[in-house]
């Protein structure tokens, strides 16, 4: 489980092939201090496992859906990404839950200043859109945004200088893909509205 509140940008290095996947090291800073193999982290709003460290650089793999569902398989040596390590059960709650499963990609429209902030906009693939609500929290990247704006399959995110200085939207443009998972909560509702049959009983 994590908050959606980025630790750290880090830096791809070396990415290998392997068996249905890839494997590749990520340079970082504050988050490669403790970490240890088989401890989750989320890169991008992916959960990986730590399979390696050394120093500053640690190793993880991603294959089968998880390449298919998020741009990690489209990540190359020099790319920045998004750090978070696993919430700690003693630790402070800033953002919403974020599980690391990210259930599909979204493309940037619009990523331009606006006065002081700046503002993101995505199109989302129309599976999502049921999830997805006017001052809704949403993991883009898995940094914990809220939806300002709402507009067909368009959705518009405010970001303070702060979120863009910290973490990758600074390096995005219109045309890419960025990872998303909607609030969990969203979907144990929808889950939930599948069973009419079964509430009605409960009220009884």
């Amino acid at each position: 489980m994590f908050t959606g509140i980025i630790e750290d940008l880090g830096s791809v290095g070396t990415i290998r092939p392997i068996d249905g996947g890839i494997r590749f090291e990520i340079s970082a800073g504050e988050v490669s201090g403790d970490l240890k193999i088989g401890d989750s982290i989320s890169v991008n709003g992916v959960c990986l496992t730590v399979v390696q460290t050394a120093g500053p650089v640690f190793t993880v793999e991603a294959v089968g859906e998880t390449l298919e569902k998020t741009t990690l398989g489209t990540l190359e040596a020099g790319a920045r990404v998004n750090l978070e390590r696993a919430m700690a059960g003693n630790g402070r709650f800033g953002g919403h839950f974020v599980q690391g499963h990210v259930n599909a990609t979204a493309s940037v429209t619009q990523w331009l200043r606006r006065g002081e902030n700046y503002y993101l906009e995505i199109e989302l693939p129309p599976v999502l859109l049921p999830y997805v609500i006017l001052e809704g929290s949403i993991a883009i990247e898995g940094i914990s945004l809220t939806v300002a704006a709402l507009n067909g399959r368009r959705a518009g995110i405010n970001i303070i200088p702060h979120t863009a200085k910290v973490t990758n939207l600074q390096y995005k443009q219109p045309g890419e893909q960025v990872n998303i998972e909607v609030d969990v909560i969203a979907k144990y509702v929808a889950n939930l509205l599948k069973y009419p049959a079964l509430l009605n009983s409960e009220e009884k």
